[in-house]
């Protein structure tokens, strides 16, 4: 590679602008001529890119939430492509968000750019015959779960296990005590850690429970505290919702202050997905909840393949945090779960010790850190197509 590469990178929701900026930093320190384009958030924005648009524009998730957006997205997606064709970069990263990396991927085939797909389709959950519709779609898979690389390399798809990127995040490394202090807590407050989502269509399900459970919570517990950490993209609809309840939230946005947070809490609710596996780092008691339209639910469970929605419980292979999904997700029920949570210790410990081994299995291969692990992964596939052109100086 004699000229500087160029590499276009697409993350389409706020854990995927983690990764992104993670993995920019990872690429600069081992090829540190490397430019970038694409799509991101605002972590990737703080690492030096200038986002093509704006990532909230897909940040949308469900079977049918996604209806109203699809004309939206399809211009997106256009953009997208007509970008890339323009640009002509080295290599294309998406990261996660299959809904839309996929048919980008599937878009550009004929530029034959190299392909990689960061964070692989949860098709091992369900629909899993949709993985006959994957070859040809990426040059290589980086994917965050062990046993993804022998699932998807059993459907000769080339899947490289690179490790849990929540282990790079510090989840476990949080204040406690400087938290109470910045925000005028006192010691025996008991917090609570709330996570409604990133996206736009996640939060406005469950904020208005959550705010029904702390009418109920507070008469058993007049000093709770509830924390919302999101997404900056998903903050003014947390405010807008929370206005009214009962208990006014702490919102926190950076993600310092939400360790801090997660150091001083006595449990949390948590939609499922990746923060299940921070607040595991962070030894946060945790119950997993979840609610979408009724519809999307009938659908899912008529697909889903697995015993569990939880990360924490599929990588343990137990039900070891409850899971209080769509009629579950009741004001009462989550009141009654918060309660046994902080009150347990015999159920405290169960779940600590069972988060301690699970995370044992995230471990990227040899010492890398999972973003260097990545990274290392993506320059292999580019010293692999610049070997591949031929010599602009062919001997005679």
């Amino acid at each position: 590679m004699t000229d500087a590469p160029l590499i276009w990178l697409l993350a389409g929701e706020a854990s995927g602008d983690v990764l992104g900026s993670r993995l920019m930093a990872a690429l600069r320190k081992q090829q540190p001529d490397v430019r970038f384009a694409g799509v991101g958030g605002p972590r990737m924005t703080e690492a030096g890119l200038i986002s093509l648009f704006p990532m909230r524009d897909l940040a949308v998730m469900g079977l049918v939430e996604i209806l109203p957006r699809i004309r939206s997205l399809s211009r997106r997606l256009d953009e997208a492509v007509t970008n890339i064709e323009a640009l002509r970069p080295d290599l294309v990263v998406t990261i996660d968000s299959p809904g839309f990396s996929l048919r980008l991927l599937r878009r550009i085939a004929p530029l034959r750019i190299p392909r990689v797909q960061y964070v692989a389709p949860q098709v091992w959950a369900w629909r899993e015959h949709r993985v006959r519709k994957f070859p040809g779609l990426w040059e290589k898979l980086l994917v965050l779960l062990p046993f993804e690389e022998t699932f998807f390399q059993k459907h000769d798809l080339d899947a490289h296990f690179v490790g849990h990127p929540v282990l790079q995040s510090e989840a476990d490394r949080g204040d406690a005590h400087r938290f109470r202090q910045q925000h005028h807590l006192q010691d025996a407050a008991p917090i609570l850690i709330l996570m409604p989502g990133s996206r736009r269509s996640e939060a406005p399900r469950l904020l208005p429970v959550f705010g029904a459970m702390l009418t109920l919570l507070k008469k058993r517990m007049p000093d709770i505290v509830p924390v919302i950490p999101v997404s900056p993209i998903v903050a003014d609809t947390v405010r807008k919702a929370t206005a009214l309840w009962p208990v006014q939230p702490l919102i926190v946005t950076e993600i310092t202050e939400k360790h801090e947070a997660f150091a001083a809490a006595s449990a949390a609710l948590t939609k499922s997905g990746t923060s299940t596996l921070e607040l595991a780092l962070a030894g946060v008691p945790m119950a997993v909840t979840y609610r979408v339209n009724p519809l999307t639910a009938a659908i899912a469970r008529r697909l889903i393949r697995v015993p569990h929605v939880a990360m924490v419980n599929l990588l343990a292979r137990e039900a070891l945090v409850p899971e209080l999904l769509q009629e579950d997700c009741r004001p009462d029920k989550l009141a009654q779960t918060v309660i046994q949570l902080m009150t347990d210790p015999l159920l405290q410990a169960r779940q600590k010790k069972g988060f301690q081994t699970l995370l044992t299995g995230l471990r990227a291969p040899g010492q890398s850190t999972p973003a260097d692990a990545a990274a290392s992964e993506i320059l292999s596939l580019l010293r692999e197509k610049a070997a591949s052109l031929p010599s602009p100086h062919p001997e005679s």
